[in-house]
């Protein structure tokens, strides 16, 4: 096939679509309370990935291939901080209960902590609807970053990131309407 530009552009007649447009939201386990719903703040989130490994299988000398096991790579956030601490607060409370700061325990199971998140992207039009949307299963937090403190920080929002774990992910097509597990 040829070079054509025409041909090309005429693949992007909407534009493409834009890593800005996306909303997060998480249904924290029950005792823990996330502002506004679970809908909150974040500057930065990604589409999840999933990794099927191969396996090799030696024959006569050669390796054949043949598709493993699944896996999901952690799924990280990027939350712009609030004064009332909020959502951070709620967040440490939330990796409080899976283990404690002081008796290094937890005593619950996993289906107390585990939760669901989405991830909603939209497109340019002004419809609300998202044009795709991720659901996270089996979600809890493993890591809160730091937060960054400087004299010489001057107008921008504190924000930090948080590193989630989660058993699998859910894709919705909004065009097609099919769940892909």
């Amino acid at each position: 096939m040829a070079f054509n530009v025409d041909t090309f552009k005429s693949n992007f007649s909407d534009g493409g679509a834009r890593p800005n447009l996306f909303s997060v939201m998480i249904t924290a386990p029950t005792g823990i309370t996330i502002p506004n719903g679970g809908q909150f703040e974040v500057k930065a989130a990604q589409i999840p990935s999933a990794t099927i490994a191969q396996v090799d299988v030696p024959y006569f000398g050669r390796q054949i291939r043949v598709a493993g096991n699944r896996t999901f790579e952690p799924w990280t956030v990027t939350i712009f901080n609030r004064e009332n601490f909020g959502i951070r607060n709620a967040l440490e409370k939330w990796m409080e209960t899976i283990n404690s700061h002081v008796g290094n325990d937890s005593g619950a199971p996993a289906q107390s902590y585990k939760a669901e998140a989405i991830v909603q992207h939209f497109g340019k039009s002004s419809t609300a609807l998202p044009i795709a949307e991720y659901k996270f299963m089996g979600l809890f937090p493993t890591e809160i970053s730091t937060i960054e403190l400087g004299w010489d920080t001057n107008d921008s929002i504190e924000e930090f990131t948080v590193t989630f774990a989660y058993d699998y992910w859910q894709h919705q097509d909004a065009n097609a309407q099919i769940g892909v597990s």
